[in-house]
């Protein structure tokens, strides 16, 4: 097969274009970053013309990279941040606002009159997600409002609007195609993830009128193609999706109780619950995986708030490093925590707990606790808050996990690893292509172009750079879990009482 995929990685704080062979190797990743702009406490903007300039000047360098023109191409993969919510004028392609990135908090109040009045029950029933401000649909309704003639230019039709997805479609297109995928579209507040639809109860909810928004499509379709004179050829757009999503597919979670999850500063966890929309009783938030054109997929996703974070906090608050990747064999210098346990709830907790008043707690110091025993007990906490999520998965969903696939940069260490497959008793696994996110992305091009036949051939190619088995006895993993929740418990409600 001498043709290749090239998949657009848009992320929050730079663009990528990486090219993959038939092989799901990769041949050539470009990347750029592009500038972060806060104009206000709790806003984050980008500059929607650098999202665009910054991922076609990747494009053209990963292609001259890897020595190819865009001929070579059987097709592109679209992956993205999610959220982040763009409106621009049809007719010349220009935003009449910033992008309203997913960090940003500028709609808390509109989300708590919402909640006040009596929505979120209905909001949370058709869209599987919870009233807060990371979603799109309050930050469009905010564009909407605050620019001038924007709400009657919009109900005229003369504006578009979408994530960074369709954004990229429309200018890859030459204005030609104003769609979205069904993924990137359950991030919005405005879709029923039961139809796979945008819903005119919420669309009236939220004042959005249906004129300005995208087209609903599968994850993996041709779209259309790239506008003539932009890379050389025609190329045919075949894949859409938002980055965990896509970081699933990537990871080839195909079939239902399949898991994932990416460590980074936090980490996101999915799980796969195959063709029904499950409610959670944990409130973890249900979203459509995927669609193939065969109907959606359906998972459960769950955010750790602090992660790799804790190592830079051991880094840069405490000094205990002088780099991240110091840790691994410092906290290897100790063959446990020595009974200490630190929770990291620096910013509160998430699920299953929901505390926001929590607090950073280390319980369990003695007069022999060195910094090798912190520096383990922060790399535990990791573990032990992802068993915690995948815990209320497993049982929100009814389904058993088998093994958890692993991403991001801190699946890197293998002590945290290993820990991690202790504390949840089931095996966690490393692939060796770690760009899980972008694999996914030109998994869903390629397969709609038949550049890759099956979802079976999918997996073949999925190949394991290590496999980390539970070493830790049923009774231990228990005692430990255990322990650990003890240490939850003291460090929940703190900042309430305080200021109480």
């Amino acid at each position: 097969m001498t043709q290749f995929i090239l998949a657009l990685d848009q992320g929050t704080t730079s663009s990528r274009a990486i090219v993959f062979d038939h092989q799901g190797q990769i041949r050539h990743l470009a990347q750029k970053e592009f500038t972060q702009h806060f104009p206000r406490p709790g806003w984050v903007e980008h500059d929607p013309r650098e999202i665009w300039s910054t991922q076609l000047g990747v494009v053209q360098e990963a292609l001259a990279g890897a020595g190819l023109r865009a001929g070579d191409l059987a097709a592109i993969g679209i992956t993205n941040q999610r959220e982040t919510v763009i409106v621009w004028d049809r007719a010349s392609g220009e935003p009449i606002y910033p992008a309203i990135v997913w960090q940003d908090r500028r709609t808390a109040a509109e989300c708590e009159a919402l909640r006040a009045a009596g929505h979120e029950d209905l909001i949370r029933e058709k869209t599987g997600l919870l009233l807060d401000p990371y979603f799109s649909g309050t930050k469009l309704a905010w564009i909407l409002d605050h620019v001038p003639g924007a709400r009657v230019r919009a109900e005229r039709g003369e504006l578009a609007c979408g994530t960074v997805d369709s954004w990229l479609l429309y200018h890859l297109t030459g204005g030609e195609c104003h769609l979205t995928d069904v993924s990137n579209a359950s991030r919005t507040l405005l879709l029923n993830i039961h139809t796979g639809e945008w819903d005119d109860e919420l669309l009236a909810l939220l004042r959005i009128p249906r004129a300005l928004l995208p087209g609903v499509r599968p994850s993996s379709e041709v779209y259309g193609e790239t506008a003539p004179g932009l890379l050389g050829a025609r190329v045919k757009i075949a894949g859409m999706a938002g980055d965990q999503q896509a970081a699933t597919f990537g990871q080839v979670c195909l079939r239902p109780g399949m898991a994932k999850n990416t460590y980074g500063t936090g980490c996101f966890m999915l799980m796969n619950t195959g063709p029904g929309a499950v409610r959670s009783p944990s409130r973890l938030l249900t979203t459509v995986a995927w669609d193939r054109g065969q109907g959606r997929t359906y998972a459960l996703e769950g955010s750790v708030f602090v992660a790799g974070a804790v190592v830079q906090w051991l880094r840069d608050g405490l000094g205990l490093i002088r780099d991240a990747a110091e840790i691994e064999a410092l906290a290897t210098g100790v063959p446990d925590s020595g009974g200490v346990y630190l929770v990291p709830a620096f910013v509160g907790l998430g699920a299953p707990y929901w505390d926001p008043y929590a607090r950073g707690t280390v319980v369990g110091l003695t007069r022999g606790t060195t910094r090798a025993h912190l520096a383990r007990a922060a790399l535990d906490s990791v573990a032990f808050q992802a068993a915690d999520l995948l815990g209320a998965m497993v049982q929100d969903s009814g389904v058993t996990l088998s093994e958890l696939r692993v991403d991001g940069g801190a699946s890197r260490n293998n002590l945290l690893m290993q820990a991690q497959a202790d504390l949840l008793g089931v095996t966690v696994t490393r692939p060796r292509v770690t760009e899980t996110t972008a694999l996914g992305a030109a998994f869903l091009a390629g397969l709609a172009v038949g550049y890759w036949q099956s979802e079976a051939e999918l997996e073949a190619l999925w190949q394991v750079d290590r496999s980390f088995e539970p070493a830790l006895g049923a009774d231990e993993r228990e005692r430990r879990v255990r322990q650990w929740r003890r240490a939850v418990e003291r460090s929940r409600a703190w900042a309430q009482e305080d200021e109480a």
